[in-house]
């Protein structure tokens, strides 16, 4: 077995291999995962109400934008076939098109600004909790071009393997993001004490600065002799239509996908404050698990679009079975942690919470993580083979079978548990593990067919 291990270690594109260039995105989005802890931890320093509105606002306004962000993240996959074909010269128009679409992304957005009252007072959450939501949401809505452009700009790095200016990048991010919290959160460092206005102010600065940053690297001198940074910008019809066939779907199975999950989030806000703090808690604390793992799928993206792109999808195969092994193995773990120990990852959330609110809170969070626990291996399944498909092009599979599942197994079973049977919220925790189960097993299927291995999203 040693021997074995050894092997996949130095081999090409082994162990070694994926985790220089998926440490970086790791980091990266560890990074934002710690942006989320912290903002919400600080909202729940704030008051219990704030906690409460902050996950269902800040989940919607992600589910309307993740249609674009998944949309634009997909240049990443161009420039990484383009980069793995040696055809150097197709990388800068290609990142122009995600720009140009993030723009779109970003106008489309705004109009949905006087919205935000009657849609948070059809969810039905109590009146204090509905004027932060909205609120929330409001201000967030600023943030839809930087934070899609963003993600459109990391790709021309990611793309080409250089994942490290990705990390560093999010890094000052995060650094940004939180001091902007502490400070607009409570009222300190010079600005007024804005709650949970501050929070939402805060990510968006943050994002702007996240995009000028990226702007800054990539069009320099050198970037554009070799990549055509400066001189691609005219606008493609060939790849943009490509980018908007291969990366349409990614980008609508990221809306459809988060859309179950808001209509989750809402579901669970019908049993009580309480119940919703501690569901939002839940959630956030299993971003520890499955942000790693994005980070380590978004590598194997990158590494499976480099071997399409060099007509090596043996290669890619390999790539991707060899970031399971390590994936399972970090999911497995972490779900030990949750089901034996869930009270260490409630700590921070009752270090200066009010001790008689948060108990029944972080009682009712702790076993809510036994439900994690549960699925957090097949999660990290779906994770892992997706971003692998997503690299050769198999967008539209993904799109069709999550929709599906979340739907038919998710969404309307936790409906009528809640609405129509008045069945308990562990019920609806059931069908949500069950749900991220199947979808994981369904990835493994898909992937052990093979349909993906004669797909490319780059022209012949």
């Amino acid at each position: 077995m040693f021997e074995a291990l050894k092997t996949r270690w130095h081999e090409k594109l082994g162990y070694r291999a994926i985790l220089t260039v998926s440490i970086p995105l790791i980091l990266s989005t560890g990074s934002l995962t710690l942006q989320h802890f912290v903002d919400r931890m600080f909202l729940t320093w704030y008051s219990p109400v704030a906690i409460a509105a902050a996950m269902p606002a800040a989940i919607i306004n992600f589910s309307l934008m993740s249609l674009f962000i998944g949309t634009a993240a997909y240049t990443s996959t161009f420039i990484a076939q383009y980069h793995g074909a040696r055809r150097f010269n197709r990388i800068g128009p290609s990142l122009w098109q995600g720009l140009y679409f993030s723009l779109f992304a970003g106008l489309a957005v705004l109009p949905l600004y006087p919205s935000a009252k009657p849609l948070f007072a059809l969810i039905g959450h109590n009146p204090e909790v509905q004027a932060m939501e909205v609120t929330y949401f409001q201000w967030m809505l600023f943030g839809g071009f930087p934070v899609t452009a963003g993600s459109a700009l990391a790709g021309f790095f990611s793309g080409r393997g250089k994942t490290r200016v990705v990390m560093w990048v999010s890094f000052a991010t995060t650094l940004i993001n939180i001091v902007l919290d502490y400070g607009m959160i409570f009222g300190r460092l010079g600005f007024p004490r804005m709650g949970i206005q501050g929070a939402a102010i805060a990510t968006v600065v943050a994002q702007y600065i996240r995009m000028t940053l990226y702007l800054l690297l990539i069009v320099t001198k050198k970037n554009q002799q070799r990549y055509n940074t400066r001189s691609g910008w005219r606008f493609d019809r060939e790849i943009f239509r490509r980018l908007i066939r291969f990366g349409l779907p990614s980008g609508t199975h990221m809306f459809l996908e988060m859309t179950g999950f808001t209509l989750l989030i809402l579901i669970l806000g019908f049993y009580g404050t309480e119940t919703l703090a501690a569901s939002n808690i839940t959630f956030n604390i299993n971003h520890l698990a499955f942000m790693p793992v994005v980070g380590l799928s978004m590598g194997v993206a990158v590494l499976v679009g480099r071997c399409q792109g060099q007509n090596d999808p043996e290669q890619a195969q390999r790539v991707t079975w060899n970031a399971f092994h390590m994936g399972s193995f970090f999911m497995g773990s972490i779900a030990l942690a949750y089901w034996l120990v869930p009270q260490i990852f409630l700590l921070p959330y009752a270090a200066r919470a009010e001790a008689a609110a948060f108990a029944p809170i972080g009682a009712l969070a702790a076993r809510l993580l036994k439900f994690v626990a549960v699925y957090t291996f097949f999660d990290g399944m779906n994770i892992i083979f997706a971003g692998a498909m997503k690299g050769a092009g198999d967008t539209r599979f993904i799109m069709k079978i999550s929709v599906t599942l979340s739907w038919a197994v998710m969404v309307i079973p936790s409906l009528l548990a809640s609405q129509v049977f008045h069945w308990s919220l562990y019920t609806v925790w059931g069908f949500a593990t069950l749900y991220i189960v199947s979808l994981g097993l369904a990835f493994l299927i898909r992937f052990r067919q093979g349909q993906w291995k004669s797909m490319r999203v780059i022209e012949k």
